[in-house]
């Protein structure tokens, strides 16, 4: 069979069958819509709309999170577009290579087969959708979707995919014009990868140098002047120990918005005896903002100097404290512990950033773990000085990225001599090695969303279960615990879920896991991918939203606080409202 020049190649598409012939007796605008759809039809390719329906179709089948009709349409309509783009890719190189075709009745009847199928692949997928998504929503304890669900997607996906489509062959387009100016000058062959190659490097630079830089940039602006919002209402506190008094090392103008919520919020000694039924004193919560010291060592140097004036030192417990990105406190997390130690706890955090854990997590990772350094080490190098037996206990905490950089903020060869007593860290995300490395190495038998390390005696794991199976485990002087929930994408997101069959679909699986969901190459990372970005939109007890329940179950098994019973354990528990944590997490 003789092949075409490259050149010559015409645009992929379905075959003649599908353009229309105009009759006389049709108006004008039935002639020009016919000839817009010949158009269309011409430069729309049968594998890539197959393939695009085979990963839309794939795309509604559950992931690790509820998905609204507007997340889910928007995931179908990009999924489409990326199997489009794979099985065009695959029709251009069968092409390219001047590989046999079936004749031409044999093609055209293929393309019309292949256009019915996606049709019928599309509407048995929406059929299911909504069992699919229930079968997500039931793990949660989540009402049913709405029956209309369906056509919604339908209606969201179609202009997504359609405008990706766009995209692409404007993108195509361009590579076609650069290749022609490169023809005369070099190999047909040669001259189009050189094409491609310059129009994808340019566009690259273009995205990431300017719009990509200019996004970053008016985001970091914003966060920034929304993090110094001071709201008529946000009034210094009036309390000597609290960070922002009259009495305060630290302005009350220099931290922000979050940083005052975790300062004013939680539960003072009247609540705590209200709710424990015990004497209780005021808790210490200390916060550094970004703005109130220029370096992160001058804000790691101002906290210490603050918990010294507060008497910090003189507390049983002494926590440090990491923010997710934008220095936002996790009230669950810290609210527990006062409770569980009848407010005898002193706290502090030091911001890093004003963007978003995901923007921060992006751009500036060593931000976190250089503050957290700072702060431990002065923090710590001040703390060895004191009697042991009359300084408080030293743990470490943060929740996400917060997590992450204090898992960087020391390591256990530095401390060997004078140990910290322990950590919690809550939802660590994919990228902490400290958690990917223990998690790799657990013992056999054991789940990859709960496992088990070494003896146990210093690292352990936790979910909604609690303390759940681990009768005869003994503690070491350290106590290092990470809350995990099997649902939250920030802790089981992973780059090589796009090729690779993650273990924590393994089973057995988590109890918070759909038990339909599996996994599929590329359409599984880009759903875990979605997840991860929307993790904090989900129920209290799941993803990425961690309850006060489980706060109290891992804060009892880390500080081990006294005078408490499992009889009186439940009912704090039963005394926290969990829905007064449920808010948008940062």
């Amino acid at each position: 069979m003789r092949t075409q020049p490259i050149d010559r190649i015409p645009p992929l598409g379905f075959p003649a069958l599908m353009t229309t012939i105009p009759s006389p007796e049709q108006s004008r605008w039935s002639r020009w819509a016919n000839a817009v759809w010949d158009r269309v039809a011409y430069h729309l390719s049968p594998p890539g709309l197959l393939v695009g329906a085979i990963f839309f179709a794939l795309s509604l089948t559950p992931s690790l999170l509820p998905r609204t009709e507007i997340v889910q349409g928007v995931l179908s309509g990009c999924c489409f577009a990326v199997g489009y783009g794979f099985g065009n890719l695959g029709h251009w190189l069968w092409n390219y290579l001047g590989l046999k075709v079936p004749p031409g009745p044999v093609t055209r009847a293929l393309g019309v087969l292949a256009a019915l199928a996606c049709i019928i692949l599309m509407l048995v997928a929406l059929w299911h959708s909504n069992t699919w998504q229930n079968s997500v929503r039931s793990v949660m304890g989540l009402m049913p979707v709405d029956r209309s669900q369906p056509l919604l997607i339908a209606a969201m996906a179609f202009p997504v995919g359609a405008g990706l489509l766009i995209a692409g062959k404007i993108l195509v387009t361009l590579i076609r014009i650069v290749w022609r100016w490169l023809t005369p000058h070099l190999p047909r062959r040669a001259a189009f990868v050189l094409a491609t190659a310059i129009v994808l490097l340019l566009g690259s630079i273009l995205v990431n140098n300017l719009f990509l830089r200019m996004a970053l940039r008016a985001a970091d602006n914003f966060y920034q002047q929304l993090d110094a919002l001071v709201s008529s209402e946000a009034e210094p506190p009036s309390a000597w120990y609290q960070t922002g008094s009259d009495q305060s090392l630290i302005d009350w103008d220099t931290i922000g918005r979050d940083s005052r919520v975790y300062v004013r919020s939680g539960p003072d000694a009247a609540k705590i005896r209200a709710v424990t039924g015990q004497p209780a004193i005021e808790p210490l919560r200390t916060y550094v903002g970004l703005r109130s010291a220029p370096t992160a060592q001058d804000r790691a140097n101002l906290a210490l100097a603050e918990l010294q004036r507060i008497g910090a030192f003189e507390r049983s417990v002494l926590v440090l404290v990491m923010p997710v990105g934008t220095g936002w406190v996790d009230r669950a997390a810290i609210d527990t512990l006062e409770y569980l130690h009848h407010g005898d706890v002193a706290s502090v955090a030091v911001q890093y950033s004003y963007l978003t854990s995901v923007l921060s997590l992006w751009i500036e990772p060593e931000l976190g773990t250089e503050t957290a350094q700072a702060l431990f080490n002065t923090v710590y190098g001040y703390w060895t000085q004191l009697p042991r037996d009359s300084r408080p206990r030293l743990y470490l905490h943060g929740l996400s990225l917060g997590a992450l950089a204090s898992q960087n903020s020391t390591t256990v060869y530095d401390v060997l001599a004078d140990p910290f007593d322990g950590a919690l860290w809550a939802g660590p995300p994919f990228s902490s090695s400290v958690w990917s490395r223990m998690t790799e190495n657990r013992q056999p038998g054991t789940p990859a969303w709960l496992p088990r390390f070494g003896n146990s005696s210093s690292v352990r794991f936790m979910n909604q279960s609690g303390a759940r199976g681990w009768d005869g485990l003994a503690w070491g002087p350290m106590r290092i615990l990470f809350l995990q929930y099997a649902s939250d994408p920030i802790v089981f997101f992973s780059f090589d879920a796009d090729w690779r069959r993650p273990d924590w679909l393994d089973a057995p699986r988590g109890p918070d896991v759909s038990p339909a969901l599996n996994w599929y190459p590329v359409v599984t990372f880009l759903q875990l991918a979605l997840d991860a970005a929307l993790a904090q939109t989900a129920p209290v007890g799941y993803g990425h939203v961690y309850a006060p329940a489980h706060y109290i179950d891992a804060w009892t098994a880390v500080t081990q606080p006294p005078d408490w019973t499992p009889a009186s354990l439940e009912a704090l528990k039963r005394a926290i409202n969990p829905q007064d944590y449920a808010v948008i997490r940062k």
